[in-house]
């Protein structure tokens, strides 16, 4: 059998669609003949006839019903291959790989990527959220192209992108809200602290764990804000991640002796700057316009 060819293809779907040779010709502005021989040929090679002619018009056949509609999907596949390809030979990246600290507003994250794949739908996207040095491991290990991060590697760059407060909350119910005074370290260590384990395999780091006897570690941020509005301990989370449990009253900031609310400057890091092409450029210039200025 000879090969069939993607353009037989799509003039039997054009004779399908329009109703007919020359409407097909006229809509994909071939000439009627052309048109023709494509068919002839495709069901010449088919060894099945997939079109019938009544009057003026072509109507499909049996088995050419059942080949067109595999034919679409076969079409549909080449046309999105050829807009790849197309983007590629404009310079956009076929993948890019992010990682984020937990700490990011998700709300600016998740608006960013909508936007970036509105507009490179065949650039892939890799992200990989990190909690403390995981970020700058996943960099050193050229697993990311670029990072957002509180930690900037040593021999990069970081560009400040926001600044993100962390609060010390818990439960409305919770013990340390019955104090009838502000707390204080021993509170604290007398309490169970829900901390966030690093999510790098080496070199693990631990940051505002004081010291409590009881302790429950999770790695996940929503897992740490669900236990805490169970009542099941306090611990400093970003504000940005818990905006609708303040608001709802489901978590409580803590009244502290000190001032134990700390900022966090979150930095953009690339693997490389130079080789940042125009999908990278779009993600980043919209995560940097869903942020507030940095104060």
């Amino acid at each position: 059998m000879a090969k069939v060819t993607l353009e037989q293809w799509r003039m039997f779907q054009a004779v399908v669609e329009h109703g007919g040779f020359s409407q097909a010709a006229e809509a994909v502005h071939k000439s009627q003949s052309s048109i023709n021989h494509a068919v002839h040929k495709l069901q010449e090679s088919l060894g099945v006839a997939l079109l019938e002619v009544r009057g003026r018009k072509a109507e499909l056949t049996d088995a050419g019903r059942v080949l067109l509609n595999r034919a679409g999907g076969l079409l549909e596949e080449a046309e999105a291959l050829e807009s790849v390809a197309e983007s590629l030979a404009a310079g956009t990246e076929a993948q890019l790989r992010l990682a984020v600290d937990v700490l990011f507003d998700y709300e600016a994250l998740l608006n960013a990527v909508e936007r970036f794949a509105a507009e490179y739908p065949h650039t892939r996207l890799e992200l990989r959220e990190t909690v403390l040095s995981g970020a700058e491991e996943l960099l050193l290990q050229q697993e990311v192209d670029f990072i957002l991060t509180a930690r900037v590697p040593q021999g990069f760059v970081g560009e400040p992108v926001s600044r993100v407060k962390f609060v010390p909350v818990a439960h409305p119910d919770h013990p340390l809200h019955q104090l009838g005074r502000p707390v204080n370290r021993e509170d604290l260590k007398a309490s169970r602290q829900i901390v966030m384990r690093d999510s790098a395999l080496k070199n693990r780091q631990d940051a505002g764990w004081l010291g409590s006897d009881q302790r429950i570690t999770v790695s996940n941020v929503h897992t740490s804000i669900e236990l805490i509005e169970r009542g099941l301990g306090f611990a400093w989370l970003p504000q940005t991640r818990i905006r609708d449990s303040l608001s709802a009253d489901r978590l409580l900031p803590l009244r502290t002796e000190e001032p134990w609310e700390r900022d966090v400057t979150v930095y953009l890091v690339y693997a490389d700057r130079d080789r940042a092409g125009p999908a990278a450029c779009l993600l980043l210039r919209a995560l940097r316009e869903g942020l507030p200025p940095i104060e």
